[in-house]
């Protein structure tokens, strides 16, 4: 019969040890690298969601509102051609001065820019995306001709192309493609009011200008920012939208 004083003695000794090993750490996986955290996976239901949510935060944060508020537009209404002012400056150039009556604009504000909801098309193949930035903003216009400000509500669309590139080593990237304004998606309108001649010739030419050169202008500005924008996104999800563009699946649920 085992002796009752060693049975006392072992339990006390097991009851000691027990209590030490309830203070040491509980032994890490061996198969996670002590220095990451496993990656989230991104849903791969909604892709598209993940993408545009962040592209459109990606554009805010980057600072595309103050971009558009920021527009140079008086300066290219008043360059004269033939200066520094470029291509785009020399035509305005030459328009201002075959239309005598945009000399009445004293000052051109960009107010209200807007980035509205992005939208996203896959090509049949596909390999490629299509993503449409809607811009709005709000132009005043302070003429002579007039006692209070024109008011001009601008809509633009700039469709940026994403596409797979890989690299000398063999990685594949996201990068962009084309970038441009979408061809007819520029809309300008008049909010206050019904303009009566001259006006009505000043708001016209002003239209018939902007529409030559805004969408270049703006497209200028944006579409380095949008590639800037993907070299910043989650790694997860360019991982993830990289496995479907390759091999060609289909993804994309929202136009």
């Amino acid at each position: 019969m085992f002796p009752t004083g060693a049975l006392v003695v072992f339990c006390g000794l097991l009851a000691h040890a027990t209590a030490q090993l309830a203070g040491l750490p509980v032994p890490l996986d061996p198969i996670l690298p002590l220095d990451q955290s496993p990656a989230l996976p991104s849903n791969p239901q909604d892709l598209a969601g993940s993408l545009t949510g962040a592209l459109s935060k990606g554009l805010l944060s980057g600072g595309l509102l103050g971009i558009l508020e920021n527009l140079p537009l008086l300066d290219i209404l008043k360059t004269e051609g033939g200066t520094s002012g470029g291509l785009v400056g020399g035509l305005l150039g030459k328009l201002t001065s075959s239309l005598p009556i945009l000399n009445n604009i004293l000052s051109i504000k960009v107010t209200n820019p807007q980035l509205l909801e992005l939208g996203l098309v896959q090509t049949p193949d596909g390999h490629r995306l299509y993503v449409t930035i809607p811009l709005g903003l709000i132009l005043k216009v302070n003429t002579g001709l007039v006692g209070s400000l024109l008011e001009l509500d601008v809509k633009l669309n700039i469709t940026a192309e994403l596409l797979v590139k890989r690299d000398s080593e063999g990685k594949s990237h996201l990068v962009l493609g084309d970038c441009t304004h979408s061809p007819g998606s520029l809309q300008i309108s008049l909010l206050n009011g019904i303009a009566s001649l001259p006006i009505q010739d000043l708001v016209d030419n002003l239209t018939g200008i902007l529409n030559k050169v805004l969408p270049e202008l703006v497209q200028g500005k944006v579409c380095p920012l949008v590639n800037d924008v993907l070299k910043l996104l989650d790694v997860t999800l360019v991982h993830d939208i990289l496995n479907k563009l390759i091999n060609g699946l289909e993804f994309v649920i929202k136009v």
